[in-house]
């Protein structure tokens, strides 16, 4: 099962309890990190660049369900729209 892809107009919901808040997210993510070490040998990454990722899956931490993700609006998200709308018009 593919797991929706979150926009900046959606979020996450479980169908099974409702939890909108709560998820552990496997995802698998080709990156190039640009690395800085300090003198002691301790690092930071400072740069992060994703060339591709995807999202495995989705497990609701409130009531443990796989696979019972699906996307909703999030809150002011069509007011964002219309607002957006407005002025390019």
């Amino acid at each position: 099962m593919t797991v929706p892809a979150l926009t900046a107009e959606t979020r996450w919901r479980c169908t099974l309890c409702g939890n909108l808040t709560r998820f552990d997210v496997t995802r698998t993510a080709r990156v190039t990190e640009f690395l800085h070490f300090d003198l002691a040998g301790e690092s930071k990454v400072e740069e992060t660049e994703v060339h591709s990722e995807s999202i495995e899956l989705v497990r609701c931490r409130w009531c443990n369900a796989v696979d019972q993700v699906e996307l909703v609006a999030r809150p002011g998200a069509e007011a964002d729209e219309a607002a957006e709308s407005a002025e390019q018009g």
